[in-house]
């Protein structure tokens, strides 16, 4: 694990246990709404185990980050592109999930022939959230909290056969998430930010490396046709494209481990 300057606030990167090595390659995982470098505990170890750096951060003012939790997806942008400055990385791989996603896309779009691969797990464009949600997760957010994992969830227990019950570990890393940051609501705050931002289009179509789309056919949160404008765009781009279906939820890195994954890994080559 490190911890990382970044605009003058302390940034979480959790390595999968490997030092960090510049002259290996990079990735670097963001998370979703609610999430923290936890939700790609099975991915990250693999990845630092087969040569590549690991960063999957806690975005600012969620989990171990200090710093001022972004408001929007170009806010959050940024963060990434001032963390491979003050990591002393020239190019990455980013790899986002849901928000995360929205926030990868934007800074590959940012960073230009920096970013080595884009992956964009749970995705969709707009993101728009419904209002309903928006509210209660600013004024009721136990009971959002609760609709949100019901609906990213098409499994309550682990494939792994661990036992291990996923909807009970989403609401426990929500809530830690939540009440982590006494200084903003990062609930309300990262819906609003994906429910507004605009820029996807201009972004998919400025990306200079290969995209993979990783998506739930079960997903309830960002369905499978809710990324079909950035695919057809990427593609009308001439960009190179991959697309893989997983039969799980909203959360692909839990619900299906292995096999999100070998997605990413073939993809990262």
């Amino acid at each position: 694990m490190m911890d990382i300057e970044v605009n003058g606030a302390s940034l979480y990167c959790y390595t999968g246990g490997k030092p960090f090595d510049p002259a290996q390659r990079t990735a670097v995982l963001i998370h979703g709404v609610l999430g923290d470098h936890s939700v790609w505990a099975w991915q990250s170890r693999w990845l630092a185990n087969h040569g590549w750096n690991v960063l999957a951060i806690d975005l600012p003012g969620h989990g171990r980050s200090g710093g001022d939790a972004p408001a929007s997806v170009e806010q959050a942008a940024d963060v990434i592109a001032a963390l491979l400055d003050a990591a002393g990385v020239h190019k990455a791989a980013l790899v986002g999930h849901s928000w995360g996603s929205l926030i990868a896309l934007e800074a590959a779009a940012r960073l230009g022939a920096r970013t080595s691969h884009l992956v964009l797990v749970g995705t969709a464009y707009p993101m728009k959230v419904s209002p309903a949600l928006i509210e209660s997760s600013q004024n009721t957010p136990e009971a959002a909290l609760k609709m949100v994992n019901v609906f990213s969830r098409s499994t309550l227990a682990s494939p792994t056969g661990a036992g291990f019950w996923v909807y009970g570990a989403g609401m426990a890393l929500g809530r830690r998430v939540l009440q982590g940051n006494r200084e903003a609501n990062v609930f309300h705050r990262g819906f609003v930010a994906c429910d507004s931002y605009a820029g996807g289009e201009a972004a998919i179509a400025a990306i200079q490396c290969p995209v993979l789309f990783v998506l739930g056919s079960s997903d309830q949160m960002t369905p499978p046709r809710a990324a079909r404008l950035l695919i057809d765009d990427a593609r009308a781009a001439g960009k190179q494209v991959s697309v893989a279906h997983l039969p799980v939820g909203h959360n692909q890195m839990t619900e299906a481990p292995q096999a999100t994954l070998e997605a990413i890994a073939h993809f990262l080559g």
